[in-house]
């Protein structure tokens, strides 16, 4: 997957597709993206693999 957003383009993307998240939800718990991606997807009732699948989404807005 190539990125051509930054992150802080895709989590105001992902928080206007999402409402229901929050900045909060992007913090990272001692620099640990992968925990946060986790959590990301419990919040969305998501899999690591259909929240991956949101990100490349993102990349073609």
């Amino acid at each position: 997957m190539q990125i051509v957003r930054s992150w802080r383009e895709q989590k105001i993307l992902l928080k206007r597709i999402f409402p229901v998240i929050n900045d909060e939800d992007f913090a990272l718990e001692d620099k640990d993206r992968e925990t946060m991606l986790d959590k990301l997807a419990a919040k969305l009732d998501k899999t690591r693999a259909q929240l991956e699948l949101v990100f490349a989404d993102l990349q073609r807005y």
